[in-house]
């Protein structure tokens, strides 16, 4: 009876595992190589679509540029710089200069092929040409609008007409030459959609490759193709590169974006077209699997052997590092892999030996910064103890304008202190209660120099905010503002609704020195810099009010408004949203990443 268990050796295992290996490998390398093989032939017939759409895009940009060429003509018009000139000057084009204009722009639109028409609107989006009332924002979204006046100057291509589908959309900004090219007016051209036929279809017939070529604008509408009616647009904007079937047919999709529009160009060839010549790679895969895994068989037994005594070798080697610290290996192997194998393991030991050190310095300094946690939680808590001895013996001794003095001091630094996760969020309740106490201690110090107001509604108050935005804007007041002013001085703190729906509105006005515009723009530049307005280098200072207000806020607040002329006093505004919306914040975090 064979014994099998002597047959169980490391060098049948390998021969054994080769084998297995063998069949796997042969066939996943041949199903790969089939797999790629047949990409490649695919890529070099999208080489080919790609060529014919860079041909469609530079056929459509030549197009592009003759609008926007023949736009930018009209825009520069001497007559339609000066009406415009004189309409932002606040003289109202009459309706003779209109007809004028009207004959002016019409001489355009006779050079023009496939141009519908031509219509121009001042700023207020009153429309000068055709001679109506209609207004540009009733013509087309207001995003359009503002999309063409983020281009300042450049022809924005939209894509269909909502209310004509055969018809394209093309705005720009019409700029005054004389006047810093400052915004006058719109321009927007009406485009025949059949003018963006961009193949021919006999010449397409006649090529043999059975192409379809279809154009897209952003939102995702057909502007031109000659695809099947069984074609789904959304189906091709989806799955560019990829194949497709259309009327049971597989197709493969692929796009061109053009830049100055930003559509889609979809062309579709049929699969079978890029395929061709797929059954000779099958038979040459097949054949050189089957050399290969005789060649592979002859082979496994020579290498299973000069494998196994390195491996046990090297098994001793990492047994014994159960026992003590990691050890480096000595064995050599006339065989790359082996030695390959012998690095690979002495580089990990000498990371876990590294590894070891870092985990034990990291526990040392971790006990360390506990201990001073603890330390530093000592601190606090006998402020508020001295401070509440301080309460108590000035009540007794009937001080009591001293001891509301010390109150108020415990509840600022309590306010100030407290730095616990749940805390760094408040109301605007809560910051006008700080800004109060620390009011109050200004009065004592400054006596009759300082009155100050605190002006807010009900549910003002309970707008929440991050900790301490307010009161550094107070003391900033009392710093720049009557500590500089000869005589008594005045402070007020108002928080009331925005104009904004959804925003509530912070200010902080001093009557002060005031400041010149050339104080107030140095003190933007530092704020913009991240510098302390403070000259003692103290405090949390306007710039930091300024930066916590960006981070945290993003988007959704400007900043800090700085009001202020001299000997005028000072005022100092922000606006905060109603309801702090965290996704919006991450959002900008990641657009700016």
């Amino acid at each position: 009876m064979i014994n099998l268990g002597r047959l169980n050796t490391l060098r049948n295992q390998i021969f054994l595992g080769f084998m297995l290996v063998m069949v796997i490998v042969l066939t996943s390398v041949g199903v790969f190589m089939y797999d790629q093989v047949s990409v490649l032939l695919r890529n070099s017939a999208e080489k080919h679509i790609q060529q014919t759409a860079v041909q469609a895009t530079g056929k459509l940009d030549v197009l592009l540029q003759q609008i926007d060429t023949l736009t930018g003509q009209v825009a520069t018009n001497a007559s339609v710089q000066r009406l415009l000139t004189q309409e932002t000057e606040g003289n109202p084009i009459s309706f003779e200069e209109r007809q004028s204009l009207q004959q002016e722009v019409r001489k355009y639109e006779a050079y023009a092929t496939g141009i519908r028409s031509l219509e121009l609107y001042t700023t207020d989006y009153q429309r000068l040409l055709p001679l109506d009332d209609v207004s540009l924002n009733s013509r087309v979204p207001d995003e359009w609008i503002r999309r063409v006046d983020d281009g300042r100057g450049r022809l924005v291509w939209f894509g269909l007409d909502p209310r004509d589908p055969d018809v394209v959309i093309a705005i720009r900004s019409i700029r005054l030459i004389d006047r810093s090219f400052s915004h006058a007016g719109y321009i927007m051209v009406y485009i025949e959609k059949s003018n963006f036929q961009l193949t021919d279809r006999a010449s397409a017939a006649g090529s043999g490759t059975r192409e379809s070529m279809g154009l897209f604008d952003e939102a995702g509408q057909q502007i031109f193709s000659d695809f099947t009616k069984e074609a789904d647009a959304g189906e091709m904007l989806n799955h560019g590169g990829e194949t497709i079937t259309v009327g049971g047919e597989d197709y493969i999709a692929v796009q061109k974006l053009s830049e100055a529009t930003g559509w889609k160009l979809v062309i579709l060839t049929p699969v079978d077209y890029a395929t061709e010549g797929i059954s000779v790679l099958r038979t040459a895969v097949i054949v050189s699997g089957a050399v290969g895994g005789l060649l592979f068989l002859v082979f496994t037994f020579i290498l299973s052997t000069m494998i196994t005594r390195p491996i046990l070798n090297l098994i001793k080697v990492m047994r014994g590092a159960r026992f003590g610290t990691l050890k480096p290996s000595t064995i050599t192997s006339t065989t790359m892999e082996i030695n390959e194998l012998n690095n690979t393991y002495n580089q990990m030991v000498a990371f876990l030996n590294e590894l070891i050190d870092v985990v034990y310095q990291k526990e040392i300094i971790q006990s360390r910064t506990e201990l001073k946690a603890l330390q530093a939680q000592i601190n606090p808590h006998f402020l508020f103890n001295t401070l509440e001895a301080f309460y108590w013996a000035l009540d007794e001794k009937g001080e009591e304008e001293l001891a509301q003095i010390v109150v108020d001091m415990s509840g600022l630094f309590r306010y100030v202190i407290n730095r616990t996760d749940d805390d760094e969020w408040v109301t605007i309740g809560d910051e006008l209660d700080h800004a109060e106490r620390y009011l109050k201690i200004m009065k004592m110090r400054m006596l009759d120099r300082l009155s100050w107001r605190i002006e807010s509604d009900a549910a003002s108050r309970s707008v929440p905010l991050p900790k301490l935005l307010i009161q550094p804007l107070v003391e900033n007041a009392i710093l720049h503002g009557v500590e500089q002013r000869v005589g008594p001085g005045s402070v007020i703190l108002r928080v009331e609704p925005s104009n904004r729906p959804g925003y509530t509105l912070v200010t902080v006005t001093d009557d002060g020195p005031g400041m010149d515009a050339d104080k107030l723009r140095s003190l933007y530049a530092s704020m913009e810099a991240g510098r302390s307005s403070s000259t003692k280098g103290k405090g949390i200072g306007i710039a930091n009010v300024e930066r916590r207000l960006k981070l945290i806020y993003a988007s959704e607040a400007g900043g800090l408004d700085i009001r202020s002329g001299e000997g005028q006093g000072t005022a100092v505004s922000f606006e905060i949203p109603n309801e702090y919306r965290e996704d919006i914040r991450r959002e900008d975090d990641i657009d700016r990443g």
